[in-house]
């Protein structure tokens, strides 16, 4: 696996993730576009599991089997995406107290794009990260 690449992935899809947050606020983009969070999540979703990747591959899960890691991944995507869902509700509730921003379908719509994220992840992980030598997944 080339660590250096995931690195790099990483952290220029946290800058690009700011950048455009940056930008979304600024232009009140979260509010005038009402699908705009949805590939916020995605990438959000994307990096998580990217991330969760590259700290597997730290402690050598990922150099063997892979199976049991994915779920591993997905797991800790979920996890993640559910304490920035709940995040967003204590921000809401105690902060901003705006009653039309925090619903169930948007947070079930947030989980889902945060899956989807994390699910490419692994995709891109094995199609981009990992060597050909040692890819065994065709698509």
């Amino acid at each position: 696996m080339d660590r250096k690449k995931l690195i790099k992935t990483l952290v220029t899809l946290v800058l690009f993730i700011f950048v455009v947050h940056v930008l979304a606020s600024k232009f009140y983009w979260y509010y005038s576009i009402w699908y705009f969070d949805m590939p916020m999540h995605f990438l959000g979703g994307f990096w998580s599991g990217l991330f969760i990747i590259l700290l597997l591959s730290y402690k050598n899960l990922l150099d063997g089997k892979m199976s049991g890691s994915i779920l591993k991944i997905i797991l800790g995507v979920l996890l993640i995406g559910i304490s920035w869902e709940i995040f967003e509700f204590s921000a809401n509730s105690y902060f901003v107290k705006n009653l039309f921003v925090a619903n169930r379908l948007d947070s079930v719509s947030d989980i889902f794009f945060d899956l989807s994220g994390g699910l490419v992840a692994i995709l891109y992980y094995f199609k981009s990260i990992v060597p050909s030598s040692q890819n065994k997944v065709q698509l």
